[in-house]
């Protein structure tokens, strides 16, 4: 019975070590801008030799045009301003539709990639899905929305060793993330699902297509006041 009970306080202390040291990779960044990601550091260590660079460029949230900002959350998430991290609606559409085409579609909420960019390796296992899913609720519980977005659209791939809006806008236009037009937003949020396939700088016609019913969405949920919630 005494050897149990040590093993239960062992188990019991270790899991609260893990907790309070997950907690404690989240909260500071509500806070300090994350200066990495691991993806950021994954790409780099598979490109070791071949003289690769990160391009990235940290903008405050006041530095992201908020068109820009829109676009990106119609894109991959139009409920992110009312979920606490997962979209169970469109979680459960995603399963219907594989029922009927036999794949799954991505219902990843921008929470959900924010704590896997952030914090988790690529690819896909069932302990990584289990780890999303924790940080996922960390990142939630210890951020504003806004502060969600900010990093989101800071730490987001848009092209190969090209991370946020701010080396997006000088990567694929040559211009500063100010200066971005409410089209080139669109391109460049159309573009997140694949952002290694498609060049927002050269549309192919799928992404143009994209970009149109983006800024349509756009209209439709009432423009740069549907994010008014999050400032």
């Amino acid at each position: 019975m005494a050897k149990k009970s040590g093993f239960a306080r062992l188990l019991w202390r270790s899991l609260l070590i893990l907790v309070l040291f997950s907690v404690a990779l989240v909260l500071p960044f509500r806070w300090i801008d994350p200066p990495i990601s691991m993806v950021m550091l994954e790409r780099s260590w598979q490109q070791r030799g071949n003289n690769y660079q990160l391009d990235k460029r940290w903008l405050s949230w006041n530095e992201i045009p908020r068109h820009a900002a829109l676009a990106a959350v119609v894109s991959e998430d139009q409920n992110f301003p009312n979920h606490y991290g997962f979209d169970i609606k469109a979680i459960q559409k995603a399963f219907a539709e594989r029922e009927r085409r036999g794949s799954l579609r991505g219902a990843s909420t921008i929470s959900q990639q924010v704590a896997r960019n952030m914090y988790l390796w690529t690819g896909r296992s069932w302990l990584r899905k289990g780890l999303e899913v924790w940080f996922t609720g960390l990142v939630e519980l210890c951020w504003p929305k806004q502060r969600i977005l900010e990093i989101y659209l800071n730490i987001a791939e848009w092209g190969d060793g090209v991370f946020g809006i701010g080396a997006a806008s000088r990567h694929h236009f040559g211009i500063n993330a100010s200066q971005l037009t409410h089209w080139q937003s669109a391109l460049l949020a159309s573009s997140l699902p694949s952002p290694l396939k498609y060049n927002p700088a050269a549309p192919a016609p799928h992404l143009i297509a994209r970009a149109n019913w983006n800024l349509a969405q756009q209209r439709k949920l009432g423009g740069r006041s549907w994010l008014a919630a999050l400032e």
